[in-house]
């Protein structure tokens, strides 16, 4: 398959390809080790706290080895957006300026059955030729088809028909990469995550990027806290959705260009 390229050397016009034709591309040696380990060693007490809420709320089932919204001020999530990986490819998928919808990590245990496990796409609806989201996968550890890497049925981001589990496990292709790859993939396509038949959990870092008018999956600037963002970058500002909020009362609402919630380019 010719959707694999090292970060360094791949061109947009190698990503517009790939993604075209097979809906998913894998660019190798992409984050470097610090920012690997940065990561796992924030992992282990987000899985923590997001389990006993999940055990508290009583929806445990399914849900074990996955965790949802870590962009945290003290962690991992902020550097990793300041570095702006794959940004061009983004902005060209999504004609424009983007947020992050969701930044969450997957925990594939031994023999472990999640929701992620099931042949799924990550939008609910198929937008077909217009594209709304995008997704990213960092590779914490390699994806080997022993500990699950993630299948992905080339192509099938141009079909709104969901294929039979036969059809699916027979034609799909298998995400086999060294970790700190990152995987790119169209919103629409199906895939699933493999099952881990090694000792050892193969971990991911998982998120989805969407035009600035979609809805976020949290509110992100209201959690961290409006006057956390006026020390942040345009990129961050950006890209965490301080430029695309929703007022919540008149006062925010009437108020002049540059002071609103909604700012001029989020489509």
């Amino acid at each position: 398959m010719k959707n694999k390229f090292f970060y360094s050397e791949a061109t947009l016009s190698d990503f517009e390809n790939a993604i075209d034709q097979y809906g998913w591309v894998i660019y190798e040696d992409a984050v470097d080790d610090d920012m690997i380990q940065k990561i796992v060693d924030d992992l282990e007490p987000a899985y923590l706290l997001r389990r006993e809420i999940q055990v508290q709320n009583g929806i445990e089932t399914n849900m074990e080895g996955t965790l949802h919204h870590l962009l945290e001020k003290d962690n991992f999530s902020l550097p990793f957006l300041s570095k702006m990986y794959c940004d061009k490819e983004m902005r060209h998928f999504l004609d424009g300026n983007y947020i992050v919808n969701g930044i969450s990590g997957v925990l594939n245990f031994k023999n472990l059955k999640a929701y992620v496990h099931h042949i799924h796409r990550d939008i609910r609806s198929f937008t077909g030729d217009f594209k709304i989201a995008i997704q990213m996968i960092v590779l914490l550890d390699d994806y080997t088809l022993d500990n699950g890497a993630t299948y992905f049925l080339s192509g099938s981001h141009k079909k709104d028909v969901k294929p039979y589990d036969i059809f699916f496990y027979e034609q799909a292709d298998r995400a086999v990469a060294k970790k700190g790859s990152i995987i790119l993939f169209d919103s629409n396509i199906w895939h699933a995550v493999g099952v881990n038949t090694t000792d050892e959990p193969r971990r991911a870092l998982t998120m989805t990027f969407t035009r600035p008018f979609f809805k976020p999956q949290f509110d992100f600037p209201r959690f961290l806290g409006y006057e956390f963002g006026t020390n942040l970058n345009d990129h961050l500002r950006q890209v965490i959705g301080y430029n695309a909020r929703i007022s919540a009362n008149l006062q925010e609402f009437y108020q002049p260009p540059h002071l609103r919630m909604y700012q001029p380019g989020q489509g």
